[in-house]
């Protein structure tokens, strides 16, 4: 194994100096108990950074230092706390997760056949002792149950066997050894009281446990392929090839590999864009529903924007290529689809620490229980029987299940609404949220506003300033370069942030952004805003010449009133804070109806004003999509971010949502409610239900099949409650947030 890994240890990736990363796929977990212990044995390990396990794509993310260790200590380590690993492929996982599912299920139709004809001998076993059965009949049922039961536990039991004797090895516990034991114990005790003529053996017990416990594997194990064939499905979008046109205007079928920023491909109809790109000539129809929710075809037509996944329909185009096997929005997608399948919440950590404790205690209270019974003198085979169930019943399945099943399901059901998970723990912090700051550009408004005096400029005033801003994703930027046609940016130009964009051309400076970085004087600048009150503005100078302004008006997304409305009814507290002018951000605010707002902000204001909500006792959801919003949007308790917004925001940002409408943000914080509230019913469940079993077990009111009826169903309620999140409400009431802290603000701050 550790010299196969040699051979993959060339695609660690840097992430800084002296520090690499890998992503492992680690074969042989099943429970939330197998997380902590693998992450703290690598952390243990001198020079790593950094290991986080994710329990549904069993992928490991490790980060260490190459001066201290490497990647054969890293995966001896592994194999020394009882698993295997290798490279992570997501078409081996794919394959490998098929096949353990098969597995699964030929396990379960095997104790499940087991089961039925076992439990038919005892219940003649039992309405026999309670009648004139005679001991030669008895006797006969239970060796027919053995010979049924002894095979089936000993094909069916694999999954859980080869995962406790692993860990054994290894000298760690996890959930399956109790299982394996308890399982063993159960018929061991059998065999042995069927050969001493005893009225009692627990065949159907032991068989009954497994059944169960397979059901709920394979429950689990589905839940969990569903779920990354979201990530799957966004995958066979990608396009390998492309069809690039030379500059003599021939066409050649390359890899996407080999298409550069700059190049021409053909996008033909009925074909999937492989790029990101500018449209340079050609009209068509496009399936545009992965960026904007909308599954009407959009208009296509020269200097229009297209995007790698995306399906072209019924004309030709010529596509300017700005991104191509990396740096696309598909990339950025999947990337953020990975990270959240990566975190893991405070609630799941809780249920880790939980689970980690779960073994040693529960085995400490099997032999505390059968050392106590026999101490009383009842002998040590009724001891063992009660220990026995102590073992069966405390299996810690249900708590295992209690939080990632519903992270499982919600991320499913969130990222089906057009929202992306970024962070862990987003889902708890949106649930506490009851104040909402947005943005205004980009995020309230729809990101590519409209310019209204496009015909006042020179054309080739025109024509400059939009190629200039080509080298901007802002969304001014964007809108001027779509206006203007423009195809190909000025050489050398460099983003200002915060301010915009300059360039050098024929040994003159081409200035575009805020009027202020354009040298714009006030008096112009006054003018022009009262020709245009409720105009965003983009400045444009070329050297020491008089100053273009461009007025651009903003469009509301289309549901922003009804969002906005929805939001307010429900309690939250609402806010607008932009760097744009005060008369376009008060246009915006009142045409919403939003009583607190501010413009001209810098980065430095927002995050001001967010400390105050802060010190005020206000929880702040931010929701923006600018370079200025990505400093706000990291200090905020927790934030959203649109898809188009730029890559810095996206990366600060705890969570995406998708297309053109708002309604995803509402949709968020109301299934974070609903998913908060069922993880506190799930632990409460299970807690519950190991508060009121374990004494009736210890007490010895419990046999051993009652307590695999118990224990399963507990693992089955857990689920079930989860995945309620995928069909609507959960019996309270879905949207409120957490009554308002007082806070007193201006009713309204221009």
């Amino acid at each position: 194994m550790n010299t196969h890994f040699r051979e993959w240890s060339a695609f660690a990736t840097p992430v800084r100096e002296g520090v690499v990363h890998m992503d492992l796929a680690v074969e042989g977990v099943h429970c939330a108990a197998c997380m902590p212990t693998i992450e703290r044995g690598l952390m243990r390990l001198d020079g790593v950074t950094h290991a986080r396990l994710n329990l549904t794509t069993h992928r490991l993310a490790v980060e260490w230092q190459t001066e201290k260790t490497d990647a054969d200590a890293i995966v001896t380590m592994i194999e020394r706390l009882g698993y295997r690993a290798h490279p992570f492929d997501p078409g081996r996982i794919s394959e490998e997760e098929d096949a353990h599912s098969k597995l699964l299920l030929r396990c379960l139709a095997v104790t499940g056949f087991a089961a039925m004809n076992i439990m038919l001998l005892s219940i003649s076993v039992w309405s026999g002792n309670a009648s004139d059965i005679t001991p030669e009949t008895r006797d006969f049922f239970h060796w027919i149950s053995a010979v049924i039961a002894l095979p089936a536990a000993a094909y069916a039991g694999r999954p859980f066997y080869a995962s406790a004797f692993r860990a054994l090895r290894a000298g760690n516990l996890n959930m399956d050894v109790p299982i394996t034991l308890g399982v063993m114990l159960a018929l061991g005790l059998s065999v042995l009281q069927t050969f001493q003529g005893a009225e009692d053996a627990y065949f159907d017990s032991a068989i009954m446990l497994l059944f169960f416990l397979l059901i709920g594997r394979f429950l689990d194990q589905n839940m969990r392929r569903r779920t990354r064939s979201f990530a799957e499905n966004l995958a066979t979008l990608r396009s390998e090839t492309a069809i690039r046109r030379a500059a003599d205007g021939t066409l050649r079928e390359v890899p996407v590999s080999r298409i550069d920023p700059g190049d021409v491909v053909l996008v033909r109809a009925g074909e999937r864009v492989g790029v990101d790109g500018v449209v340079i000539s050609g009209t068509s129809e496009i399936d545009q529903s992965l960026v904007t929710g909308e599954t009407a075809l959009a208009a296509i037509k020269k200097g229009d924007r297209v995007y790698a996944g995306t399906l072209n329909g019924s004309g030709a185009l010529d596509v300017r290529v700005t991104a191509a096997a990396s740096g696309t929005l598909l990339d950025e997608v999947t990337k953020l689809i990975e990270a959240a399948a990566q975190a893991k919440s405070r609630y799941v950590r809780l249920a880790d620490r939980a689970a980690a404790l779960y073994a040693p205690l529960v085995h400490g209270a099997a032999l505390l229980t059968f050392l106590g019974w026999w101490a009383i003198g009842i002998g040590w085979q009724p001891s063992l029987v009660i220990a026995i169930s102590v073992l069966i019943i405390t299996c810690p399945c249900a708590l295992a299940l209690a939080i990632p099943a519903v992270q499982v399901v919600a991320s499913g059901v969130l990222f089906k609404r057009g929202v992306l998970l970024h962070s862990g723990d987003t889902l708890e912090r949106l649930a506490a949220a009851d104040t909402i700051v947005f943005d205004k550009t980009g995020t309230l408004t729809l990101p590519v506003p409209a310019i209204v005096n496009g015909g006042t400029h020179p054309p080739k005033v025109f024509a400059m300033a939009g190629r200039l801003a080509l080298s901007s994703r802002h969304p001014l930027a964007t809108a001027l370069s779509r206006a203007a046609g423009a195809e190909r940016p000025l050489e050398a130009a460099r983003e200002v942030a915060g301010a915009g964009v300059e360039a050098e051309e024929g040994g003159t400076t081409h200035r575009l952004g805020s009027p202020r970085f354009c040298d714009v004087p006030e008096r112009q600048l006054d003018a022009f805003l009262r020709a245009h009150p409720a105009a965003s503005v983009i400045a444009y100078r070329e050297g020491d010449d008089d100053a273009h302004l461009f007025a651009l008006e903003q469009t509301l997304r289309a549901d922003a009133t009804t969002t906005v409305a929805r939001l307010r009814k429900a309690g939250y507290q609402l806010e607008i804070l932009s760097g744009d002018r005060d008369a376009a951000v008060t246009d915006v605010a009142d045409r919403l109806a939003i009583a607190t707002r501010r413009g001209g902000l810098d980065p430095a204001g927002k995050i001001a004003r967010l400390e105050e909500l802060k010190a005020a006792g206000r929880t702040v959801l931010m929701v923006g999509d600018g370079l200025n919003d990505a400093p706000a949007l990291a200090a905020a308790h927790v934030s959203m971010s649109p898809v188009t917004a730029v890559h810095l925001s996206q990366a600060a940002a705890d969570s995406v949502f998708l297309g053109d409408r708002l309604e995803p943000v509402a949709a968020a914080l109301e299934l974070s409610r609903r998913a908060r509230r069922v993880m506190n019913q799930n632990l409460g469940a299970a807690a519950l239900y190991n508060m009121v079993a374990v004494p009736f077990a210890v007490a010895g009111f419990v046999t051993p099949l009652l307590a695999a009826l118990a224990m399963s169903f507990s693992s089955i309620v857990v689920t079930t409650n989860a995945l309620r999140l995928r069909f609507g409400n959960d019996g309270t009431r879905d949207f409120e947030p957490q009554r308002p802290v007082a806070c007193p603000v201006p009713a309204k701050e221009a």
